[in-house]
């Protein structure tokens, strides 16, 4: 079933574990610099959240420690699903791409149903029991991932072609379309951006005809026009936009949030205000601080030095997969990796870029240091899927 849907060259037996020797450990495999940059900022994300959420008691019930417990709790989590990941392997997972790809379709699916909720304007999440919520569209950007890798390696890794054919290009396509094209409907534009950048990664390290990557480029572009003539896009969409142009436009109303997050943070300095100390985030002022606009909690507490170290782990976790891709013997982890990677530096320079106003607000989080169980569980299994492929690379490679 060369270009097929279900290709996998690969069995359970060649998991992580397989042919490791006590020299040749699991342990030695293992990218440390990325997982200890990745840890660092779960650490230093779950201060941000304690600081921007502890006297807000409209939030926490009274309990300072609330946002902070489920922070830990999540990233707690998210360790597990990513050693999960590790001892299933992503050649294993591979296998099993279709199916996690119609779990994936059916939950944003689901979101549309009366089983769906609205949080700031995106009707994006699902509602489960004990007040705890999904949001799909996080996971369905690791399953746009997995089946464009699976469909574009396919035949290269097999050894039948150097490069994926237009066929098999056409059918990648179509198959991340599908779920961006339902996450739009809720709408959830920032979510969409991200899965449209990490479709444009996999297309360039696939190594797939450049007239592809060109037409997507314009496909988008023309979407986009299409999109705002056409009004599909919601008031506040709409608003945010405007004020991002125009940062004067209106900023008691639609550029409040993003003047504010200016506010904050350039009244850290080179050292900041200190922690708890931000007159800014005690006072309240910038809404979503824990989750979307948690960068301003650091720039404002922790100045320039503090805002930077968290750019620079951001950086060593980009660089740290970025040789993984390049070190991996075989097409499908490299794209594997470069979705990622795509994903990662997107949503970092978005999320970022917003608090400073270069960049409309958008509504994504800050991997690894925004409070959110979707986001952070969806960001732990792609570092899974990082080690998994430095793991099972020759050692000579």
């Amino acid at each position: 079933m060369a270009g097929g849907f279900s290709v996998s060259r690969y069995t359970p037996d060649e998991g992580p574990w397989a042919k490791l020797t006590a020299r040749d450990s699991l342990a030695r495999r293992l990218d440390w610099p990325l997982l200890g940059a990745a840890l660092a900022l779960s650490f230093v994300g779950g201060l941000l959240v304690w600081s921007a959420t502890r006297n807000r008691d409209h939030l926490t019930q009274g309990d300072p420690y609330f946002f902070l417990v489920r922070h830990a709790l999540n990233t707690g989590i998210g360790l597990v699903l990513m050693i999960g990941t590790i001892w299933l392997g992503h050649r294993t997972l591979r296998g099993a791409v279709p199916v996690l790809y119609g779990i994936s379709v059916l939950l944003v699916l689901a979101v549309l149903t009366p089983l769906g909720t609205t949080v700031n304007g995106a009707h994006a999440w699902i509602k489960l029991p004990a007040g705890f919520s999904i949001q799909p569209s996080e996971f369905t950007k690791i399953t746009i991932i997995l089946v464009m890798a699976m469909l574009l390696a396919a035949r290269v890794d097999a050894g039948d072609q150097a490069h994926p054919d237009h066929r098999t290009v056409a059918k990648a396509l179509g198959l991340a379309a599908v779920p961006m094209a339902i996450v739009m409907l809720m709408p959830d534009l920032g979510s969409v951006m991200v899965m449209a950048v990490i479709v444009l990664g996999i297309l360039l390290a696939s190594g797939a005809s450049n007239r592809w990557v060109f037409g997507l480029i314009g496909a988008g572009a023309g979407g986009a026009v299409a999109i705002w003539q056409l009004g599909l896009l919601d008031d506040y969409q709409i608003a945010r936009f405007a004020a991002f142009a125009n940062p004067a436009l209106d900023p008691a109303g639609v550029g409040y949030n993003t003047n504010q997050a200016r506010i904050a943070i350039g009244s850290g300095g080179l050292t900041g205000t200190g922690l708890f100390e931000g007159t800014q985030t005690t006072g309240q002022f910038v809404p979503e601080q824990q989750t979307d606009f948690v960068f301003t909690v650091a720039g404002e507490e922790l100045g320039f030095l503090g805002a930077g170290l968290i750019i620079v782990l951001l950086g060593v976790v980009l660089w740290r997969a970025c040789r993984i891709a390049r070190e991996t013997t075989e097409l499908y982890g490299t794209v594997v990796a470069a979705g990622i990677i795509a994903w990662f530096a997107f949503q970092s320079f978005e999320n970022i870029g917003m608090t400073l106003g270069i960049m409309p607000v958008a509504g994504l989080p800050l991997p690894f240091v925004s409070y959110g169980g979707s986001s952070m569980f969806a960001v732990w299994v792609a570092i899974g899927l990082l080690q998994s492929i430095r793991v099972q690379r020759p050692m000579s490679a």
